[in-house]
């Protein structure tokens, strides 16, 4: 009769631990992945953030040239509309009459002015809201690369602890990061928290 030889329980344990620590280091590697998803979607959300606040701030630079330059010709058209009711009577005709057509200018280009600022001002907050919005997407990021990097960690800890509890600590952990960074992507929801 054939010899049966029976493995040693030191090895099967050695054995289960090797198949653990292969399987953690496995889950680990897609942590790492969704962990560099998340980065990425955060720089370039994070750069269109700042894109979108600059271009507010040029729209809104331009909108307030727009409203001096307003304010500028509605002050001269005030102080010709003055200095023609106390002068005007007495003022040779060819000069009231080049000081109304000044007087129908700075009318002009006040009301020009006034007009131009509106398309203006609805650009810039335009830009404000992509703003917001990427900002938005930026904070769901940044939590979402906390929860991969402490599930990283737990992983990790759970291979030198052999600890079946700390590995399913990071996987909790590491799914709070993915529907984070799905989050990101899509804003199915808004996260409370603020900067």
């Amino acid at each position: 009769m054939p010899e049966i030889e029976l493995p040693d329980p030191h090895e099967l344990a050695g054995q289960r631990g090797q198949t653990f620590t292969r399987r953690v280091a496995l889950v680990t590697a897609l942590y790492a992945v969704a962990l560099a998803i998340a980065a990425l979607g955060g720089n370039s959300y994070g750069r269109e953030m700042l894109l979108a606040q600059q271009k507010a701030s040029d729209q809104w630079a331009f909108y307030q040239a727009r409203s001096i330059r307003e304010h500028q010709y509605r002050g001269q058209k005030l102080r010709l509309e003055a200095d023609l009711a106390d002068r005007g009577p007495a003022m040779r005709p060819e000069a009231r009459r080049k000081a109304e057509e000044l007087l129908q200018k700075f009318s002009d280009e006040e009301k020009r002015y006034n007009t131009s600022k509106e398309p203006i001002r609805v650009e810039a907050e335009r830009f404000e809201h992509e703003r917001e919005r990427a900002e938005k997407r930026v904070l769901n990021f940044e939590y979402a690369e906390v929860f991969l990097q402490i599930s990283i960690v737990l992983a990790s800890v759970s291979i030198l602890a052999a600890s079946r509890l700390m590995f399913s600590v990071s996987l909790v952990s590491a799914v709070a990061g993915v529907v984070l960074t799905l989050n990101g992507f899509e804003l199915l929801f808004e996260l409370s928290l603020g900067h």
